[in-house]
């Protein structure tokens, strides 16, 4: 593996070359099925890991047992670097989506880094900074956005990277619902709501959008 074989998009597109580097000399290749998970909220980190290919679900259990998807970690993503500043207990589950391939740094392979050369410690807090800015504002949006807000800006994320004007989301009404905090009645009275609209097609275990340009005014609604 060399430098040039890291994601150009995504987290990582913000790393130096220098941190690419050492990363490149520290990384070991780690494959998941899937379905599989890799690890679960609660275990103990030691590592952070880069997503090279395929996709992984990011969940939270809430206080009453239901799971709650926080997001999809895509190729070019970085998770896991709070186990870099202090090992401790994971924040959340990791699962394979689909079969995945992931860059693993291990904590005290990259902190030997960091001592042999000091620059690192300053790209990796830039990097941690600018991922508890990305968190922060995913707290704001789930506290203080409306629910339909919140969902017409999950389908946009989840549909990003695809092409062409039809964007299909292959996600249930309650997967759904899981992604934003709400309940299912109000994801499918929304959805229904814009299916009148011509905005979406819901279809069997997933979703058709069809005016991006309509949903991208919808999720900007009460953030002027």
């Amino acid at each position: 593996m060399t430098v040039n074989d890291w994601p150009a998009t995504g987290f990582l597109a913000h790393a130096s070359d220098h941190l690419k580097q050492a990363l490149t000399e520290l990384a070991r290749e780690v494959r998941l099925a899937a379905g599989e998970v890799l690890f679960e909220e609660g275990d103990i980190g030691d590592a952070l890991y880069a997503v090279k290919s395929g996709r992984l679900e990011v969940s939270v259990m809430s206080q009453d047992g239901r799971k709650l998807s926080l997001d999809v970690m895509r190729p070019g993503s970085l998770f896991g670097e709070i186990a870099m500043f202090d090992p401790g207990p994971r924040t959340a589950t990791l699962t394979g989506l689909e079969p995945c391939t992931l860059m693993r740094v291990r904590n005290s392979d990259l902190l030997q880094a960091v001592e042999r050369s000091p620059a690192l410690g300053s790209d990796l807090t830039r990097l941690a900074g600018q991922r508890m800015r990305w968190m922060s504002q995913r707290m704001n949006e789930q506290v203080f956005l409306a629910m339909p807000v919140r969902l017409a800006r999950k389908v946009l994320y989840l549909t990003s990277e695809q092409n062409g004007a039809r964007k299909v989301l292959a996600l249930s009404q309650s997967e759904l619902a899981e992604y934003v905090g709400a309940s299912r009645e109000a994801v499918s009275k929304t959805i229904s709501a814009w299916r009148k609209q011509n905005v979406v097609e819901p279809t069997r275990g997933g979703l058709i959008v069809l005016d991006r340009k309509a949903l991208t005014e919808l999720a900007e609604l009460g953030t002027g």
